[in-house]
C-alpha cells in the first residue's frame, strides 16, 4: 500500500473544529485595528533574500540559521519571509506610501523560520502585526501599545500580560554602548556560552537576551543600555512613559530587553505572560527609525509590532468563558424524506439563503432514513433542525424542530417560516 503523506515538521493542518477559535480571534484583531484607523495591506509570502538579510541583519539567529531559502529558476535567491516588517517597508516603498505621508497599516498570514518546533511555536505561524509611518513623537509609541492593551481586554486576558519597555537610543548612541559592551564581556569571556561568544564583536546587544541561566549574574552586572542614551532619547522615553502612565497601563522598564533584529531604535516593547510556560512573549515591537531609508526609500520614521496568533490561541483556550463566544458553524440543519423532498428541499434552501442571507443553513446530502438525517442535524451543532416530507411537500409545509431548547415542534408554511427565521435566530 502506499505510504501516506504527512505535513511538514512543524507546518500544522488547522481543522474545522479549531477554525472557529481562529475566525473568533482575526475578526478580533480587524475590528481593534479599524478602530484605531488601521488599513489592511497584503503582501506575498516570498521575497528577495537580500530584503531581510539587509533588514533583519546578517548575524541575527533569523538570517543565520531560520529562513528558508531557495534559489528559483531564474537564479535569484528567494526566501519565505520569516517576519513581516521588513515585506510592509518594501511595499511601502515600492508603490509610494510613505515619503512625506503617514501611513497605519497592517496585515495578518503565515510567516517561514526553520527552527525547533515547541507548543505555539511552529516552522509555518501565523504572525499579525502593525506598522505606522511618518510620526515621530512618542504618542504612535503608545497607540500602538494602547491597541494591544485593548486587544487584551478583549481576548479576556488583560490580567495575565505584564508590558515590558526598554529604549535603545539612537543608531549612534547605541555604537558606541555597544563597545562599552564588547569590553565588559571580553573581560568575562571565559564566562560566556558558546552562542554568546559568536556574538561578541558582530551582535553584543543579543548577549542581553540570553535565555541562558548560567549567564543571568554576569547579564544583570553588565552596563546598562538606558545609562548611556542620548538626550533626545531619553526624552522621547520619558514621553512614552508619561502617557502609558496616564492611561492607566502599566508596565516595567527592563534595561535588557534588545529585541532580536538589527532594525529597532529607541523604544522597544513586549508583552510577557507566565500561562505559556518559558515561550512567555506573546508580542513584541518598537520603533525602526531609520530602516525605511536602509532598504532604499526616502528617511521616514517607523514604529510598530507583531504577534504570533498560535500563542494568542493558547491563551485564548484557557479562557473559561471563551467557549461561549464562538459561533456554531450552521445554525439550520434541513432533513428531506424522500425523492419529492429532495428535490423541493433543494429549491426551498436556495430560497431562504436568498431571503436570510444571515442564516448559515446545512442541507442533508445522501439520503438516509428520518432517525439517520437528525442524528446528523444534532452533530452539525445546528439549533434548528427542518423537517420536509412528502406530506409537507404536498401541503407546501415544512416541520420546525429545536434540537437546543425544550421547545414542542411545530409545522408551518413555508411562507410563515420564512417570516419567523429571522427572529428565531436572533433569539
Amino acid at each position: 500500500m502506499t505510504k501516506a503523506f504527512q505535513a511538514i515538521k512543524g507546518m500544522n493542518d488547522c481543522l474545522p473544529d479549531a477554525s472557529p477559535t481562529w475566525q473568533y480571534l482575526e475578526n478580533c484583531l480587524r475590528e481593534t485595528a479599524a478602530s484605531y484607523g488601521y488599513a489592511e495591506i497584503r503582501m506575498p509570502i516570498v521575497e528577495n533574500t537580500q530584503l531581510f538579510c539587509r533588514s533583519i541583519g546578517e548575524v541575527t539567529d533569523i538570517v543565520e540559521k531560520e529562513m528558508y531559502t531557495f534559489v528559483d529558476k531564474g537564479e535569484d535567491s528567494l526566501t519565505l519571509r520569516p517576519e513581516g516588517t521588513a515585506s510592509c517597508v518594501r511595499a511601502g516603498i515600492q508603490h509610494g506610501l510613505l515619503y512625506n505621508q503617514q501611513q497605519r497599516l497592517w496585515y495578518m498570514g503565515p510567516m517561514f523560520r526553520r527552527e525547533r518546533p515547541q507548543k505555539g511555536r511552529y516552522r509555518q505561524f501565523f504572525q499579525f502585526g502593525a506598522e505606522a509611518f511618518g510620526m515621530e513623537g512618542p504618542d504612535v509609541d503608545v497607540e500602538l501599545i494602547a491597541l494591544t492593551a485593548r486587544l487584551w481586554k478583549k481576548l479576556g486576558f488583560a490580567d495575565e500580560v505584564e508590558l515590558q519597555l526598554n529604549s535603545l537610543g539612537s543608531n549612534q548612541a547605541r555604537e558606541a554602548y555597544k563597545a562599552i559592551l564588547v569590553e565588559y564581556f571580553a573581560a568575562n569571556q571565559d564566562s560566556l556560552d558558546e552562542d554568546s561568544q559568536r556574538r561578541l564583536h558582530s551582535n553584543p546587544l543579543r548577549i542581553l537576551d540570553s535565555k541562558n541561566p548560567a549567564m543571568a549574574e554576569l547579564i544583570a552586572a553588565a552596563p546598562k543600555l538606558n545609562e548611556h542614551l542620548d538626550e533626545a532619547s531619553k526624552t522621547h522615553f520619558e514621553g512614552v512613559c508619561s502617557r502609558l502612565d496616564s492611561l492607566g497601563i502599566q508596565y516595567r522598564i527592563n534595561p535588557t530587553l534588545v529585541r532580536g533584529l538589527d532594525y529597532y531604535n529607541r523604544t522597544v516593547f513586549e508583552w510577557v505572560t507566565t500561562s505559556l510556560g518559558s515561550q512567555g512573549t506573546i508580542c513584541a515591537g518598537g520603533r525602526y527609525d531609520g530602516l525605511v531609508e536602509q532598504l532604499g526609500g526616502q528617511a521616514t520614521t517607523g514604529c510598530g509590532f507583531a504577534m504570533g496568533l498560535e500563542r494568542i490561541i493558547l491563551m485564548l483556550e484557557q479562557q473559561s468563558a471563551f467557549r461561549d463566544k464562538l459561533s456554531p458553524p450552521v445554525d439550520v440543519y434541513l432533513c428531506m424524506l424522500g425523492d419529492a423532498a429532495e428535490q423541493a428541499g433543494i429549491q426551498f434552501a436556495e430560497k431562504l439563503r436568498d431571503l436570510v442571507p444571515s442564516c448559515r443553513l446545512q442541507a442533508h446530502c445522501g439520503g438516509g432514513n428520518f432517525k439517520k438525517q437528525l442524528k446528523r442535524a444534532d452533530r452539525s451543532k445546528a439549533r434548528i433542525a427542518l423537517i420536509l416530507g412528502e406530506d409537507e411537500v404536498a401541503a407546501q409545509n415544512i416541520t420546525l424542530k429545536f434540537l437546543r431548547e425544550n421547545i414542542e415542534q411545530k409545522t408551518l408554511t413555508q411562507q410563515e417560516l420564512l417570516n419567523e427565521l429571522p427572529s428565531l435566530l436572533s433569539d
